[in-house]
């Protein structure tokens, strides 16, 4: 019942802060909270925009589940950005290459982006098992080598083709596109949306079902206590980077192959960057990764609304760092409450404290 308990109320103190503190900002920005809000939701049933939701919460959700695989291993992997450009990139060359029967064409190019993701991720790795580099600095600049080596190879005397104003990779034949589910003026679902479904099913497996799962969180919890139980913590150091590369190497795809056919100058950038806060967001937990993905593709298509109703729209910018932080810190307040109670309780059965005597650590 304990357990039952402090799982609920971590989320619901994080919905209650946040909600006051938006309500807050949009006070202080002049505005209604409850018309702010109604035009947000009002705003889902016009045009596309609920297709288009749909579709970014696929996308974040790939993102996230690329985070999350890093922060299960105590890694904080800020290369998700450049590792799905480069993803992106490299599937988007190879697949504009080939001609292959159309299931065929597609898988060879999420995988080739999930290959193009790893190795991007490999050298942050090695340097962080060989020589203790921290991943951050590593993958940050990684990042920096990514926006560089793509711009370089979009121009037009690489791979690069000039189409109308812009410029983009050779377009990928049809039999390389995943169709989606048309709902006429609705828009188009990407057919890569199941794509996240399946990347968080797995992920869920993995994590919570299997030996593997057991010991990369084994290993980020304590390595020095998995070595000692026969874990290879530099092993899952190495593998945890790696799946985090590929699963950040297929971002991307969604756009790709079902609506830009091509990478282009203009390619949507910032999916990594969201991803961090998505997964701190979800707790890591696919179903929580999910929801945490709706929400913050809702804030991001539908804050156009805010203009709307005279407040600007960056306001649901600062509303999603305020979902993020009030989540963060109250789940730190609930793991302290339950780490003081857990106290009181192994100290009542010692008979070290009196029944309403609070813990050492607990009264500092």
């Amino acid at each position: 019942m304990a357990k039952l308990r402090s799982s609920l109320l971590a989320p619901v103190l994080a919905i209650v802060v946040s909600a006051l503190l938006c309500a807050l900002i949009l006070l202080f920005s002049g505005a209604n909270p409850i018309d702010a809000l109604g035009a947000m939701i009002s705003q889902v049933g016009e045009g596309q925009v609920a297709v288009d939701i749909v579709n970014s919460t696929a996308i974040y959700m790939i993102a996230s589940i690329a985070a999350a695989i890093g922060f299960q291993m105590n890694l904080l992997n800020i290369g998700i950005e450049g590792q799905y450009r480069i993803g992106a990139l490299v599937a988007a060359i190879v697949g504009s290459a080939i001609v292959l029967p159309a299931p065929l064409h597609w898988i060879v190019i999420l995988i080739v982006a999930m290959i193009a993701g790893a190795l991007w991720a490999l050298l942050p790795a090695i340097l962080k098992v060989t020589r203790g580099v921290h991943e951050v600095l590593s993958t940050i600049m990684m990042n920096a080598i990514a926006f560089g080596l793509a711009a370089f190879l979009i121009r037009r005397d690489q791979f690069g083709i000039l189409i109308g104003n812009n410029v983009s990779t050779e377009p990928i034949p049809e039999s390389g596109l995943v169709p989606g589910i048309s709902l006429g003026d609705r828009g188009t679902v990407f057919g890569l949306v199941f794509l996240a479904v399946l990347a968080a099913a797995l992920y869920g497996t993995t994590m919570n079902r299997t030996r593997f799962g057991f010991e990369l969180r084994a290993s980020g919890l304590s390595p020095t206590a998995a070595s000692a139980g026969g874990v290879n913590a530099k092993r899952m150091i190495v593998i945890a980077l790696l799946s985090s590369g590929a699963i950040a190497g297929l971002i991307g795809m969604p756009e790709i192959l079902g609506r830009d056919h091509a990478y282009t100058l203009n390619f949507t950038a910032g999916y990594g960057f969201a991803a961090l806060g998505i997964a701190l967001l979800g707790r890591n937990h696919p179903v929580g990764i999910a929801f945490g993905s709706l929400l913050w593709a809702f804030l991001e298509k539908a804050k156009a609304a805010l203009d709307n109703v005279g407040v600007p729209r960056e306001i649901a910018t600062i509303m999603q760092g305020l979902i993020v932080l009030s989540v963060v810190i109250a789940y730190e307040v609930v793991k302290r409450f339950d780490q003081a109670a857990e106290q009181r309780r192994v100290g009542r059965a010692l008979g070290t404290i009196t029944a309403t005597e609070p813990a050492p650590e607990a009264a500092k």
